[in-house]
């Protein structure tokens, strides 16, 4: 008999069964996996790590996969709506049924095995995936590489987006740290894409000492913006390119050198699954993904982004100051404690008219008190605080705002999922 029958019992259930919220390590996933997949039966696959854009990195995946007419899952981590988003096959989250009906599986086969929720989910996307005969499946790390959950299944081509400083309790306080966790998803012999500009020497080593075949951004392939769209070039051995291609769907320039990334991993993948140009062409053009840049029009219309930490701010901060420059901007922001609270201020303050904290009732987000610090450590008095909730601080900047201004909410995940259950509804 099933220990839950909704998917909202067997999350809250989740979130307090195993001691610790974050845990990382291998063995006890592992060990589950074995028990439900016997035979390690999984399709072809593609791991994505990084700071900064994987979500996207998987969506361009994603959009090109299905237009050339493959059959494609997708997980990815955190949400933003909806828990079933982290699951999806074919564009579609899967269904609450299904989910549950994954979670029994493993319940019965973890034995006094205690998993955390992220492992819980991760264990669920890998069993409904090698049960849906996918002929690929797109699996975005959800924190370092080395020791997270998605580690257990060995890729056939890895893609590192980027890598700056976040998350430095559980994986160093450096790049190089940093870069090191990243590169444990590496294996001998099998391919990994770069798209940092700048990698660490730690991540260059250890593809050296795992003998992992290496395809950086500016050396092995690089891209060009052009007025006929951009062109991407592949050199060394693997000579080729694509020219005059569509903008991506998904806005900023930092996009470029993620698809930029894509292309590569699809070349690498060639062997495997053949993607036409044309279907490149057109997942570029249809890729969507939820709280990246994201422009909701109207009379004053509201851009949503997820950046939480400096090197994404930076993007959004390039982005708000080439796309709206001379409009005012009213900013609605939250970002959780353990992030560089004070460094996004600094980075993104110069395109901000007036800041509206909104509070976010997650054990991790900062609280009042340390977001005016960090404020006033800043120096900064265009800053209102005090409102019981996201919607009444959303709604100050609406009162605020004038026709002719943009209205930013930014700096969580979390933040984004407000506006969008709250306000947005889309």
């Amino acid at each position: 008999m099933a220990r839950f029958d909704s998917l909202v019992d067997w999350l809250e259930w989740q979130e307090k069964f195993h001691p610790r919220s974050i845990d990382l390590g291998l063995e006890r996933a592992a060990g589950v996996f074995k028990a439900l997949n016997p035979e390690a039966i999984t399709p072809s696959t593609i791991i994505v790590a990084g700071t900064n854009g994987k979500g996207s990195c998987i969506a361009f995946l994603e959009a090109i996969y299905r237009a050339q007419g493959y059959r494609v899952g997708a997980y990815t981590s955190p949400h933003i709506l909806k828990y079933n988003e982290r699951i999806r096959i074919d564009g579609q989250a899967v269904d609450d049924d299904t989910i549950c009906q994954a979670f029994e599986r493993i319940d019965t086969v973890r034995n006094d095995t205690s998993l955390s929720y992220f492992e819980f989910g991760t264990l669920a996307a890998l069993d409904i995936f090698w049960r849906s005969r996918l002929d690929i499946q797109l699996l975005e790390v959800g924190l370092g590489g080395r020791l997270d959950a998605v580690n257990i299944i060995d890729s056939d081509v890895s893609l590192i987006t980027s890598i700056c400083i976040d998350h430095v309790d559980w994986l160093g306080e450096t790049r190089d740290a940093i870069g090191y966790e990243k590169a444990g998803i590496f294996r001998a012999e099998v391919p990994a894409v770069i798209g940092d500009l700048d990698p660490p020497e730690s991540l260059l080593q250890a593809a050296k000492i795992k003998h992992t075949p290496l395809y950086r951004i500016n050396h092995e392939f690089n891209y060009q913006i052009n007025e006929r769209g951009w062109d991407w070039i592949s050199l060394g051995k693997k000579q080729g390119h694509y020219l005059s291609l569509p903008t991506p769907a998904i806005k900023g320039e930092h996009q470029y050198r993620n698809a930029a990334s894509v292309l590569m991993v699809l070349a690498e993948m060639h062997g495997l699954l053949p993607v036409t140009e044309k279907s490149i062409r057109q997942g570029l053009q249809n890729v969507d993904l939820n709280g990246r840049f994201q422009l909701i029009d109207g009379d004053i219309p509201v851009l949503l982004d997820v950046a939480h930490n400096p090197q994404a701010v930076r993007s959004l901060h390039n982005y708000v100051n080439s796309d709206f420059s001379g409009k005012r901007i009213q900013a609605v922001f939250s970002m959780m404690r353990d992030k560089d609270i004070k460094g996004v201020i600094e980075i993104i303050n110069p395109v901000i008219n007036h800041w509206f904290v909104a509070p976010l009732s997650y054990p991790r987000a900062a609280s009042e008190s340390f977001m005016r610090d960090c404020f006033n450590h800043c120096e900064l008095t265009n800053v209102t605080l005090g409102y019981k909730d996201f919607s009444e601080a959303f709604f100050a900047a609406e009162q605020q705002a004038e026709t002719g201004d943009l209205i930013l909410v930014f700096g969580s995940f979390f933040l984004v999922s407000e506006y969008l259950a709250k306000v947005g509804n889309v």
